[in-house]
């Protein structure tokens, strides 16, 4: 990019196109198709809803009991997905933990989108993520896995250092507010929170993952595949995943994130596109990236995302300037295009209210079906998370407080974050809550990582 503050990209059209009409005719109406959401939890909503809107026919299954109200009103729900099989064009698998099942309707002739016995393997298995980046060629910080606490002490005390902890393989929502990052350069503060928390942790988190500190700026790139090779442009994101704004709080996984689009850049040659071949291999269709750190020594992946991103998605939708019905079924079909996008930057903001980030039947049920309320109607650049319809008005829904995701877009980071934040303005929830910070990073993070030459 030319100016990394500012213009990250020029825009991109599908097929050069940009949906305007070609020696006088118009191209033709993409007809309307049958998308099938199977679900452990509701996350995926924003995205059925917005095909729905598209005139897409839209039924989607979740599987968690808590979350089962979630939705209502809004997209069709189902109890038994593989009935609906036959009726379905395309099957979508919002998270992982579908994956041989993903294969299967692939090998059967099924056009789906997300899964794959291999890809969720690389985000739920950390140390199998970072061998097959080691494998790739990627420059992998050193990283150790352990199912027992008393080895990890050991282990730290005979190697001092600065370490990050995180919960590895089949873990529960609450548990990804259980990565601790260490400060002290000798290790003793993870050793200490070991220690004291060991008979806790270990029946909600048997297997977990130590890996060496790495300082620098946190970016992510991520791209879409289509089985054979992955569409451009390249999306690269920064998120923001404490609770708090300044950095501050337990992590949630994302209250926000900026993002633009961009053609294959360093970052994404020295990681993702090196996973080209094994994403081949087992056929993955989807979004997937690679959360990274980037410092003048280089740029060291840490982990995968092989699915949907939340909020990810939303912003996502919010700069794709395409249907997402037309790309979502290309994609699952092995078409090879270039996705339209907007120029400049998107940025989204998570609304939520208590108990989030954790779960509490008990807490929840103070907000639970709370109406959330527009001063302006129609509002734009708002996705639903845990909620539900009545009649017109929206309420919350499931267990979290995890309640909308607010977008905004601008050919600077400066007028994505005012256009977001002034939707913000528009929304009445009790208690409500949310991070003012997101993206103003992006200043110090583009300085650093152009003098490094990541953003030549």
């Amino acid at each position: 990019m030319s100016d990394s503050r500012e213009k990250p990209e020029t825009k991109h059209t599908l097929n050069g196109s940009n949906g305007s009409k070609t020696n006088g005719v118009k191209p033709p109406q993409f007809k309307r198709k049958k998308f099938l959401f199977v679900c452990d939890e509701a996350l995926s909503g924003s995205v059925a809803l917005q095909l729905k809107e598209e005139g897409h026919l839209v039924k989607m299954y979740i599987q968690q009991p808590l979350d089962q109200d979630v939705y209502d009103g809004f997209v069709e729900k189902i109890k038994h997905w593989k009935q609906h099989l036959d009726w379905a064009d395309v099957v979508v698998f919002d998270t992982i933990g579908f994956g041989s099942k993903a294969d299967e309707l692939r090998a059967a002739g099924k056009l789906v989108v997300g899964g794959s016995e291999y890809t969720d393997r690389l985000e739920a298995d950390r140390e199998f993520g970072q061998t097959e980046m080691s494998d790739a060629g990627m420059l992998t910080p050193p990283s150790w896995n352990f199912n027992d606490y008393d080895d990890a002490v050991r282990f730290l005390k005979s190697h001092p250092g600065r370490y990050v902890f995180k919960p590895s393989g089949d873990v529960s929502y609450d548990s990804r507010t259980y990565v601790f990052i260490g400060k002290e350069e000798d290790g003793k503060d993870l050793i200490e929170m070991l220690e004291q928390n060991k008979e806790g942790w270990s029946h909600v988190m048997p297997n977990f993952h130590i890996q060496k500190f790495v300082t620098g700026v946190e970016i992510a790139a991520g791209a879409f595949f289509n089985g054979k090779d992955f569409l451009l442009p390249v999306n690269i994101n920064f998120e923001h995943k404490r609770l708090y704004p300044g950095d501050l709080g337990p992590m949630v996984g994302e209250m926000g994130t900026l993002m633009y689009w961009s053609e294959p850049n360093s970052i994404f040659r020295q990681t993702l596109e090196k996973m080209k071949e094994k994403l081949r291999a087992c056929k993955y269709v989807g979004y997937i990236d690679i959360n990274c750190i980037a410092n003048s020594r280089g740029i060291y992946p840490l982990e995968f995302t092989s699915r949907f991103g939340y909020p990810t998605i939303s912003i996502q939708m919010e700069g794709i300037a395409m249907p997402i019905g037309e790309m979502l079924y290309k994609m699952a079909a092995g078409e090879l295009f270039e996705v339209d996008t907007k120029r400049g930057f998107q940025i989204g903001v998570v609304i939520a209210v208590p108990p989030f980030p954790y779960i509490s039947k008990v807490e929840m049920a103070v907000y639970r079906d709370s109406s959330i309320f527009f001063t302006k109607p129609n509002p734009e650049g708002v996705w639903i998370g845990e909620v539900r319809k009545v009649g017109s008005s929206w309420r919350l829904a499931g267990v979290t407080g995890y309640a909308l995701v607010v977008t905004g877009a601008g050919s600077t980071v400066a007028e994505a974050r005012r256009q977001a934040y002034n939707r913000i303005e528009n929304i009445q929830l009790q208690n409500m809550f949310y991070r003012t910070d997101i993206g103003l990073r992006w200043n110090e993070d583009s300085d650093r990582l152009q003098s490094w030459g990541y953003l030549a």
